[in-house]
């Protein structure tokens, strides 16, 4: 009898053990199901996240069909990443088709891709400013906007090309028609001495970098700036938030010589599933349909291509605001999938505007253990090659100074030269954590190290790393210290452990910066980071 019950609750114990394995099977590293990640009765689509304005009107659509989609959104550059690197979806919603191209062929097999609506990425600039330059009621070309820059009678803000497709398209627009409009921009042409120096005058004029469309347009609603690279979509946003605001408006320039053009093209990636073809069929045409366009024409998408459309909603196209939609414009030709790769790789080594950064990382007693060989593994990727895979490697023009936090605040560890980081790294992974949490004393030295920094030939900016709150001095010391330097440097504070959200809010929002998660994957937090300076 006792040995039937051994046998039995053996089996038992197997069987509790065999589902506890099943189950696990189901999960991924990030404790996603794999399920709920991909299945195939569920049609998963991946969408460009400055489409995500029209996420409550595509769901309506769907729920009244009665499908089982699911839209995941990511900013553009991000979903060729997550494709290539086996992320399973159905389909694709994204902001220009030279994206597409970068697919690997090998991860999806993307097919019926077709343009939703056309969004000119163009300089809008504050209209004031626009008639002082002479740009209102007159065409004018790439070069104009280029001397005014030079001149430093104009300072702009733009996304950044190695993680936004309106950064990308402007930047290769800039660069196609700073080289003359060639037929195709080709990697000889890169290489000209003469190109590379009117790169590097036009970005000197750039004031602030986004890592997305999203943050650049609160950007720039909340400071104090004259111009904006971005989306004619996104320029119609601002300014009918600007107008309910009795604030002054953007006025949009359309060089003549040529305009990036980024044509939301939806694309179907078969899977072998033909249930979900008949979805991505339907949501297609739907899109394509007098209705799908009329949705997509009030959120600011031309529905027509290039040509004259003189019967365009004013209250949307409004030509008070420079927006002329009865004129044709004139598009840049995108270069090859490897002249583009070569193209952000020059941007971020050599024609981009340095950087002057000071990180501030948090040494407390608190992050004793995993919390400190997290960020010493965070600090070795972004100073290390495989930082230079992701476009975000420093370049030799870029500054970097360091400061290690505790109850005090240590001497800045520096280097002029973005690419000589060993003596930083030594002095990072030779130290230890103790003591308290001294955030403020850090930010405020920070500002000190770059209060005298030129904004003609660097931009300036703080990284901040901490899991815990502060207990060393206090925001209104800080801040009383950031505006007696009249400081426009913004704060981006990384959380971990259990840092407070709500104090490194206030620090974001005076400091126009902004708050990156890393309690789950610190290296992607400041991978992240770096992609906004």
């Amino acid at each position: 009898m006792n040995e039937k019950r051994k046998k039995s609750g053996f089996l038992n114990f197997l069987i509790v053990i065999i589902i506890i394995a099943i189950i696990i099977s189901f999960f991924n590293k990030k404790g996603e199901s794999i399920l709920t990640k991909y299945n195939d009765k569920t049609f998963n689509l991946l969408v460009s996240s400055e489409n995500e304005v029209l996420d409550t009107k595509l769901k309506e659509y769907i729920k009244s069909k009665k499908y089982d989609v699911n839209i995941e959104y990511a900013d553009t550059l991000d979903i060729v990443s997550k494709i290539n690197s086996g992320e399973k979806y159905d389909g694709l919603w994204v902001s220009n088709s030279i994206w597409l191209y970068k697919i690997d062929s090998s991860k999806a097999y993307i097919t019926n891709s077709k343009s939703t609506s056309i969004n000119p990425v163009i300089f809008a600039v504050k209209e004031s400013k626009a008639k002082e330059l002479g740009f209102v009621g007159k065409d004018i070309y790439t070069k104009d906007i280029l001397n005014a820059i030079s001149s430093g009678k104009l300072k702009f803000s733009m996304s950044n090309p190695i993680s936004t497709n309106s950064g990308a398209s402007a930047y290769l627009g800039i660069l196609s028609t700073l080289a003359g409009n060639p037929e195709v921009l080709t990697k000889e042409m890169l290489n000209d001495d003469a190109l590379k120096s009117k790169v590097v005058s036009f970005f000197k004029g750039q004031q602030r970098t986004a890592g997305d469309e999203d943050f650049l347009e609160e950007l720039f609603l909340k400071g104090d700036y004259e111009a904006v690279v971005s989306y004619e979509s996104s320029i119609i946003n601002i300014n009918k938030k600007l107008q309910s605001q009795n604030k002054e408006t953007l006025y949009a320039l359309y060089p003549i010589d040529g305009v990036s053009i980024s044509d939301s093209p939806i694309a179907y990636i078969d899977n072998q599933n033909n249930n979900k073809k008949e979805i991505f069929n339907d949501l297609q045409s739907y899109l394509l349909s007098d209705d799908g366009q009329e949705m997509l024409s009030k959120y600011g998408r031309r529905t027509w291509y290039g040509g004259v459309n003189k019967s365009a909603d004013k209250k949307v196209f409004n030509p008070n605001w420079g927006i002329d939609t009865t004129k044709y414009i004139s598009p840049v030709k995108y270069p090859s999938t490897k002249v583009i790769q070569e193209a952000l790789y020059l941007y971020q080594t050599e024609l981009r505007k340095p950087i002057h950064v000071v990180f501030c990382l948090d040494y407390s007693g608190s992050m004793y253990g995993s919390g400190i060989s997290e960020l010493k593994k965070s600090m070795e990727y972004i100073f290390g090659e495989e930082a230079k895979n992701e476009y975000i490697q420093f370049s030799y023009k870029d500054k970097i100074d360091v400061l290690l936090f505790s109850s005090d605040v240590s001497n800045p560890i520096s280097t002029i030269d973005g690419t000589k980081t060993d003596e930083i790294l030594n002095t990072i992974n030779s130290k230890e954590p103790y003591g308290g949490t001294a955030i403020y004393p850090a930010i405020t030295k920070a500002i000190e190290v770059l209060k005298d920094e030129d904004a003609e030939n660097y931009n300036s900016t703080v990284i901040l790393m901490t899991d815990g709150e502060a207990n060393i001095g206090s925001f209104n010391e800080f801040e009383r210290e950031y505006k007696k330097y009249k400081s426009n440097v913004p704060i981006y504070s990384i959380t971990f452990g259990n840092a407070s959200e709500t104090e490194l809010k206030v620090i974001a929002n005076l400091t126009n910066g902004k708050i990156f998660d890393g309690k789950t994957n610190l290296v992607e937090a400041f991978k992240q980071v770096r992609e906004y300076n």
